[in-house]
């Protein structure tokens, strides 16, 4: 049985997005972005979700608890710029039923 949840992504304008995303297709949030086309092509996911890259950015902004960040998402995000506490890639982020009602927010592409 498949379970799709209900999802806030704000884009790079500012504009807010409701999206519906399945929870049964590995999908991560990085490629949910992708397949919304919230962001310019070329423009998110450039490394193909393998944290090397920042280029997926983004800010949490609901009270989710989300899984640890790896040593290889940590160090890329010491790395990029308007990095904020709330900061996560995007591509680590992986769509499950628990992150029903997400709220996050594209950082500025860099």
């Amino acid at each position: 049985m498949s379970v799709d949840i209900n999802i806030k992504i704000t884009d790079r304008n500012g504009e807010t997005h409701e999206i519906v995303a399945p929870t049964d297709m590995a999908m991560n949030l990085m490629e949910v972005v992708r397949s919304y086309e919230l962001a310019e092509e070329g423009t998110i996911g450039i490394c193909g979700g393998m944290a090397m890259c920042a280029s997926c950015q983004c800010y949490v902004k609901s009270d989710h608890e989300l899984p640890e960040m790896t040593d290889d998402e940590d160090a890329m995000l010491a790395e990029a710029f308007n990095v904020e506490d709330n900061s996560r890639l995007g591509c680590q982020i992986q769509m499950t039923p628990e992150l029903e009602g997400l709220e996050v927010e594209l950082a500025p592409e860099s």
